[in-house]
């Protein structure tokens, strides 16, 4: 196999691991570290299950599960989406999330601005499409790299998205493609050289989303597959990994018999997820200043457009 972030094939084993979140599948993927640019990718690809990896409960698809966790982090995210959208010009702006599910954040970006007067969920999940489309979002029912528009965005979601797909590279040049002059592409993503996946690793750490996430990421292959796609951190941050934390720890819980989930009940479905998840990004965000979060985040530009980059800890 080769690294799915650079295509290199000098790999070692790093661990093996499991569904132990949403309980899809009882089947062990290998998880190969990439010696060239220190990528983590899943072996093998479950490219043609899809359906069966992503149940109706998975959490971008769902409408109406709030806990008070996930009330604070929208407070939060509408508060970053307000801060980026000041800085773009032009009386219209329009918004493509990939990935976006039930199109929930898109409803917190036009909130945030009201110059937001076009919003775009791109998405394979036809349940999650009516939804998004109940919610007043345009929707295109499949893979980025088969979106074919005319449309230019001004601001491009990737949140937790590239680590879900068999070719990064690619779904970046792609956002890129979207911009209009001057528009900016928000990237979120794991970072697996962090606290929790060192004390989880023999235990599947909540950020490894077996058999979800692909490709992880450190700083350094993000920048290298940023560099690649024609593009430039504009600005780059680690951020807190609440939700890895709670599901970590719940499933060490559940595997030792002290909690119970399944199937029809994913972890983050259980009644300790949310205070765990709250009392782990408070952890998270103490450390910041001095430490790597097992989340980051950039903003990207068209690299003929980007200024010298900058660099923070402390993000939502």
């Amino acid at each position: 196999m080769s690294c799915l972030a650079c295509g290199s094939q000098n790999l070692q084993l790093w661990t093996h691991s499991r569904d132990t979140e949403y309980f899809t599948t009882s089947e062990s993927f290998a998880l190969y570290r990439c010696r060239a640019c220190d990528a983590l990718s899943i072996d093998p690809v479950p490219r043609e299950r899809l359906r069966e990896i992503y149940p109706p409960t998975y959490y971008s698809f769902a409408s109406g599960v709030r806990s008070f966790a996930t009330r604070v982090k929208e407070a939060l995210d509408r508060r970053r989406f307000a801060k980026l959208l000041r800085g773009l010009p032009g009386r219209e702006l329009a918004v493509l999330d990939v990935g976006g599910g039930s199109g929930y954040l898109l409803d917190l970006v036009k909130s945030a601005d009201p110059r937001v007067t076009r919003t775009q969920v791109v998405d394979f999940d036809p349940e999650a499409q009516q939804v998004a489309r109940a919610r007043g979002h345009g929707t295109f029912l499949g893979r980025i790299e088969d979106y074919a528009t005319k449309q230019r965005f001004d601001l491009v979601l990737l949140l937790n998205l590239i680590e879900h797909v068999e070719d990064p590279g690619a779904v970046l040049a792609k956002a890129r493609a979207l911009l209009r002059p001057g528009g900016v592409i928000l990237v979120q993503t794991p970072n697996w050289r962090c606290l929790d996946e060192w004390l989880f690793r023999r235990k599947s750490w909540g950020g490894y989303h077996t058999p979800r996430h692909w490709v992880l990421l450190t700083r350094r292959s993000l920048t290298a597959l940023v560099d690649r796609a024609g593009l430039s951190l504009r600005r780059f941050q680690y951020t807190q990994g609440g939700w890895f934390w709670a599901v970590s720890v719940l499933a060490w819980f559940h595997e030792k018999g002290l909690v119970k989930a399944s199937f029809e009940r994913p972890l983050n479905r259980h009644p300790l997820f949310g205070p765990l998840a709250a009392l782990f990004a408070a952890f998270d965000f103490a450390r910041l200043p001095f430490a790597k979060g097992s989340q980051m985040c950039g903003e990207l530009v068209a690299a003929e457009t980007a200024p010298r980059p900058g660099i923070a800890r402390r993000e939502a």
